[in-house]
C-alpha cells in the first residue's frame, strides 16, 4: 500500500468530506477545521457528502462554500448528516452480474465523476475501517477519529469523548441527591459496548460506588457485597455506573450470539436491568435504573472537543496538501499527529487494567465487581 501518493495535477485540489456512524459533539467543529484550513490556507475546493457513505453512493453531494462552514463551531450534530451505511458488508454487495449495483463500485465511480483528489471520513472504528478498505480500491483517504467511547487505537483521545463525559458526569451528580432523598440504589447505564472508558471516567468523576465495564467481568456476589457494605455502614444510597457492554464472569466466556441468546432467554435485554433486579431482590434495597442514552451524543461540544476537533481538521488538511493519504489523525501526548489506517483498524482501544484512573478508583474503595 502506497501512503504518499500525489493528488491529480488539477489546478485546484478537491476533496469530499463526510461524517459516518453515530453522531457526537464536535463533528461540526471538525468539519469547520478541515474546511477552513483546506479552503482558506490551501485554496482547495470542498464537496460535502450527505449522510455518510450513503451520500457518496446516492450522489447526494454539494459544494461547500465558506458560509456553509461558518458559525458551526459550537453546534452539536453534523451539518452533513450521518448514517451507518457500510458498503463492504456482504448484504451491501451483489453478484458479479449485477456489478453496476455494487455499492463499492458506485462509490469509486462517483469519487471519479466528482473529480475528487481525496475523501475525508470522520467517524469511529467502523468508518475508519471502511476508509482503509477504500484505499485498497484506489481512493485517497484521510480519517478523523470521533467517538464518545474513546476506543480508537493510536490516539489518546477521540473527539466527542470529553463532551459525553461531562454529560454523563452531570447525570450522575444529579442522581446523588435523588438517591439520597429516597434511600435508593440507582443504576445508571452509559454507552460503551466494547470499551469502558466513558463509564470508568464518568464513574470516578461522579463518585460512583460501583463501576462495571466490559474489560472487567463482574461477579454478582461482589456487586451485592459492595452495596450491602455501604448499607451496613449507614450509607443510605449507592450509585452503580454500568457500561452497556458490561458482562458477568460467565458471560465473558460466551461468544456474541451465545450471549445474546442467553440474555433473551433470561428475559433481560440489558445488563443494567439485571443488575437492578439483582440488587433489589437479593440485597433488599429499593433500586431504580436510569439510561441517558443518546443524550450523551447530543448538544454542544465542550471547549476541549472544539479545540481537539479543530486541531484534527487542520492536520487532515495539511496531510492532504502534502499528498499523504491512508492516514487518520491522532493526539499523542501534546502532539497532533497521525497513524496509518492499517495500524489502527480492527483494534479497538480497551481500558488497560493498569490504567491510572482505574487504579485510583480502586485505591479509594470503588468496586468493579471483581473482588
Amino acid at each position: 500500500m502506497l501512503y504518499a501518493q500525489s493528488p491529480s495535477n488539477s489546478i485546484t485540489k478537491t476533496f469530499g468530506i463526510l461524517t459516518a456512524g453515530g453522531d457526537c459533539p464536535g463533528l461540526n467543529a471538525a468539519i469547520r477545521g478541515v474546511c477552513r484550513a483546506a479552503s482558506g490556507r490551501y485554496g482547495m475546493k470542498v464537496m460535502g457528502i450527505a449522510d455518510g457513505f450513503r451520500g457518496l453512493i446516492e450522489g447526494d453531494v454539494r459544494e461547500l462554500k465558506p458560509d456553509d462552514f461558518s458559525g458551526i463551531l459550537t453546534q452539536g450534530g453534523t451539518i452533513l448528516g450521518a448514517s451507518r451505511e457500510k458498503p463492504f458488508r456482504e448484504e451491501s454487495r451483489y453478484t458479479p452480474d449485477d456489478i453496476q449495483h455494487d455499492k463499492v463500485t458506485i462509490i469509486k465511480e462517483n469519487y471519479r465523476k466528482l473529480g475528487l483528489d481525496c475523501l475525508v471520513v470522520i467517524g469511529g472504528n467502523g468508518t475508519n475501517t471502511t476508509g482503509y478498505r477504500l484505499t485498497w480500491e484506489g481512493l485517497n483517504v484521510l480519517g478523523l477519529p470521533k467517538t464518545i467511547d474513546n476506543d480508537i487505537a493510536g490516539t489518546d483521545r477521540s473527539f466527542g469523548f470529553n463532551s459525553a463525559l461531562a454529560i454523563a458526569t452531570e447525570a450522575i451528580d444529579r442522581l446523588h441527591s435523588t438517591a439520597q432523598s429516597h434511600s435508593r440504589v440507582i443504576v445508571i447505564e452509559v454507552m460503551g459496548h466494547k470499551a469502558g472508558w466513558l463509564a470508568l471516567y464518568a464513574g470516578v468523576a461522579g463518585g460512583g460506588d460501583v463501576i462495571l465495564i466490559p474489560e472487567i467481568p463482574y461477579s454478582e456476589e461482589m456487586v451485592l457485597q459492595a452495596v450491602r457494605k455501604r448499607a451496613e455502614a449507614g450509607k443510605t444510597y449507592s450509585i452503580v455506573v454500568v457500561a452497556e457492554g458490561a458482562m458477568d464472569k460467565g458471560e465473558a466466556q460466551m461468544k456474541g450470539k451465545e450471549l445474546k441468546q442467553a440474555r433473551e432467554q433470561a428475559g433481560e435485554k440489558t445488563v443494567t436491568n439485571r443488575i437492578a433486579r439483582l440488587i433489589q431482590e437479593k440485597a433488599g434495597l429499593e433500586t431504580r435504573t436510569v439510561v441517558p442514552g443518546h443524550m450523551l451524543r447530543g448538544g454542544c461540544p465542550s471547549a476541549y472537543d472544539r479545540i481537539l476537533s479543530t486541531q484534527f481538521g487542520a492536520r487532515a488538511a495539511a496531510l492532504f496538501e502534502k499528498g499523504c493519504f491512508g492516514y487518520t489523525v491522532a493526539k499523542k501526548g501534546t502532539l497532533i499527529t497521525e497513524n496509518k489506517l492499517e495500524d489502527i483498524v480492527g483494534k479497538p482501544k480497551k481500558v488497560d487494567l493498569n490504567d491510572t484512573v482505574l487504579n485510583t478508583a480502586r485505591s479509594i474503595g470503588t468496586s468493579f465487581g471483581d473482588c
